[in-house]
């Protein structure tokens, strides 16, 4: 596989380029962070395989120098796993390809680099985890508590599109509520089309973002809540 294997164009929207304002707003937005967050970056050296690896650690890197401290440690606990050398920690997790970033032990995976407009996402998706804010309804949560079978989100993104960050913060916040106060049945996807083209070809994926439940797609587009809660429903109970 060449190097260079993707346009150069695209290789550009994963380039980790931000001012002294932006980092500035980072630590700033960070700041509400008031419970520690667990993150596990997997990831290798090669990049043949892994044209986004290295800006992906340096975009962790980054979030855990700038978030606050709690205790004596920065809020945000970054993990970085090699794929290759440890492989049995991938194989737990379930992770074939890097860069893979977990959270809540498996319940959020971000398949590729947070890039782009996903960074939006992705912060607002710590943020509400460390304050434990997931922002559902109190029907939703009733239904999360009651729900059998299972239900895996993917919700398919890409750095330029400006309504993936809000599909992706939706379908993290019922992987969240379900594993807070459900079965930990639901889990979300977050899959970079660019970076894992061979799930967005599965879905012949010509929109972002596009949501998949169950390998079905569902939508093409931002969903409400009520609708993605409704979808939920529908496919899982095929798992009970």
């Amino acid at each position: 596989m060449s190097q260079y294997s993707l346009p150069p164009y695209i290789e550009e929207m994963f380039k980790l380029e931000l001012s002294d304002r932006d980092i500035t707003v980072l630590k700033e937005t960070l700041s509400e962070l008031r419970k520690p967050v667990a993150i596990k970056l997997f990831t290798t050296n090669d990049r043949m395989s892994c044209f986004s690896c290295r800006e992906t650690e340096k975009l962790l890197t980054l979030l855990q120098t700038v978030s606050p401290s709690i205790g004596d440690k920065p809020a945000i606990n970054l993990d970085i796993i090699d794929i290759v050398k440890s492989s049995e920690i991938a194989k737990k997790y379930n992770v074939l390809k890097a860069p893979t970033i977990i959270l809540l032990d498996g319940a959020i995976t971000y398949l590729g680099m947070p890039a782009g407009e996903e960074l939006k996402g992705f912060i607002e998706t710590i943020i509400r985890i460390s304050t434990d804010d997931h922002g559902l309804s109190e029907n939703t949560l009733k239904e999360l508590a009651n729900l059998e079978g299972k239900a895996d989100i993917e919700v398919i993104v890409t750095p330029p599109c400006p309504y993936c960050p809000y599909a992706a913060l939706l379908a993290n916040m019922f992987a969240y509520a379900s594993s807070m106060i459900g079965k930990g049945n639901v889990r979300s996807y977050i899959v970079e089309a660019y970076e894992f083209p061979e799930i967005a070809d599965k879905y012949a994926v010509t929109t972002v973002p596009t949501i998949a439940i169950n390998s079905r797609v569902v939508f093409v587009g931002l969903p409400y809540e009520g609708q993605m809660l409704k979808a939920i429903k529908r496919l899982a109970s095929l798992y009970v």
